[in-house]
């Protein structure tokens, strides 16, 4: 389950109707009723905040929201996306990472699901993270 207050428009989470689990984009908040609006492809539906969890950080996510891939000689992995960073300790290992954009930086020392670092990517470039390019 993800914490109402950590869910933003453009979130992408996955929805549980009677375990029937989809992936989908946040595209609307009911913050009286604490539901949330997810497209799950044509449409988009209602969900109670008990219906969605989190998507895991993994290469695979990174690539479709279009970060390109570096890997350096001491072993850490660094993803780019326009100005923005992220380094790794080692590949697949999402456990902690550094993000930077421009002067900002923060460094994450427990892991996180796939929207908190689109909630960090938006803070820090004011653009939202999604698979479109940046």
């Amino acid at each position: 389950m993800i914490k109402f207050q950590e869910i933003q428009i453009g979130d992408y989470v996955m929805a549980n109707n009677d375990g029937d689990k989809r992936r989908g984009e946040v595209t609307d908040l009911n913050g009286d009723e604490k539901q949330v609006s997810v497209n799950i492809g044509p449409q988009s539906f209602w969900y109670e905040q008990q219906q969605l969890d989190p998507i895991a950080i993994t290469n695979n996510e990174l690539m479709n929201l279009k970060f390109q891939k570096h890997i350096n000689d001491d072993g850490t992995v660094k993803y780019m996306k326009g100005a923005f960073r992220m380094l790794i300790p080692k590949e697949d290992d999402f456990s902690r990472m550094e993000i930077w954009y421009r002067d900002e930086q923060r460094h994450i020392v427990t892991p996180i699901s796939l929207h908190n670092l689109q909630n960090h990517f938006f803070e820090m470039t004011k653009v939202h993270l999604n698979d479109g390019v940046f």
